[in-house]
């Protein structure tokens, strides 16, 4: 569509851009014709003036950043109200960003002060006759509902993470612009303390792989047996709410409505039986494979290969054979 203006909001975290924003252009840039509209990508944080010619080399036409100590960590008040200040000056048409955890805060919050509809945890976009059309999956996945945007501009919306191929890096090279940040209120929460994740460890949301424990590990001590697999395959460990409110693992492992949706290659279930929590959180996987030993356990009706059968027989098998073959 001629003319139409797409925005990315680009999530970083200590300066460590997110695979999400490369996902958000390529989106971008399938929803423009060819040679129309302009992608903008919008960089806020402290020190990652550097990561902006990374978007632009992925397609982003330009990058506006704002680099202040005072945007050195994500608080949603203050990340709202500077993007607003922004779209009120220049008005783009769409606004795309991650329904991560801090995109669901931030866009929640932009879209009340906006007073602009939004969907979040989108699937798939679209433009018909000029207007945007958003799909995305409703009852833990069982159907599909259909969205279209009124003429209000701009028009809100978050994608699920690792939903799309990533834009791949090119050529060309867009501009960066550098913008201050005069103006902006003091944010009504202060961020006291940051744990950083310990180094090795893969991120969830960013996994390709993922395997998952569940109450069928009978123990806390036993869930180094989803570690040790985890960890020979270059993995992330996850976890079932019910061992997660069992004080088993801490939560930011926990997969499922209450916890964090992955969307990985492959996603192995270890003595998870499948509540439909769960099956909301990771039911979009491209393989799911489960070990359990209860032949009627929902999640073997979702797997692509399922394990009836004692995870305490398999799981070691399986690690120690992937082990042997990929000579970890």
């Amino acid at each position: 569509m001629a003319g139409q203006s797409i925005w990315v909001f680009a999530q970083q975290r200590n300066g460590i851009m997110a695979r999400t924003a490369y996902e958000l252009l390529a989106v971008a840039r399938q929803l423009l014709e060819p040679d129309s509209g302009a992608i903008t990508a919008v960089l806020f944080g402290h020190g990652v003036g550097g990561s902006a010619a990374e978007l632009t080399s992925r397609g982003a036409d330009r990058a506006l950043v704002a680099d202040d100590p005072s945007l050195a960590h994500f608080v949603d008040d203050q990340y709202a109200d500077l993007l607003r200040q922004w779209i009120s000056n220049e008005r783009p048409d769409i606004l795309l960003g991650s329904a991560s955890l801090y995109g669901r805060a931030l866009f929640s919050r932009l879209a009340a002060i906006l007073d602009r509809g939004l969907v979040a945890d989108a699937g798939s976009l679209s433009l018909h006759e000029g207007r945007l059309r958003v799909i995305k999956a409703t009852y833990g996945g069982k159907a599909f509902t259909e969205y279209e945007f009124s003429e209000t501009k701009p028009w809100l919306v978050t994608l699920r993470p690792k939903s799309h191929e990533e834009a791949r890096p090119g050529s060309s090279r867009g501009s960066v612009e550098m913008r201050a940040v005069d103006g902006l209120g003091p944010a009504q929460l202060r961020v006291v303390a940051a744990e950083t994740v310990a180094a090795g460890t893969v991120s969830l949301t960013e996994a390709d792989i993922i395997v998952s424990g569940g109450r069928g590990l009978r123990g806390p001590e036993n869930y180094h047996l989803v570690e040790d697999l985890a960890r020979v395959l270059g993995a992330a460990a996850g976890a079932s709410r019910a061992i997660v409110d069992a004080g088993w693992v801490p939560y930011d492992q926990q997969v499922g409505q209450t916890g964090k949706t992955v969307n990985p290659k492959l996603y192995i279930a270890c003595g998870i039986s499948g509540a439909i929590q769960h099956l909301v959180g990771m039911q979009s996987a491209r393989v799911i494979v489960a070990i359990n030993k209860d032949p009627d356990a929902p999640i073997l009706q979702i797997a692509s290969y399922g394990i009836v059968g004692d995870v305490f027989a398999y799981l070691p098998e399986i690690t120690r054979v992937f082990k042997e073959k990929l000579g970890a």
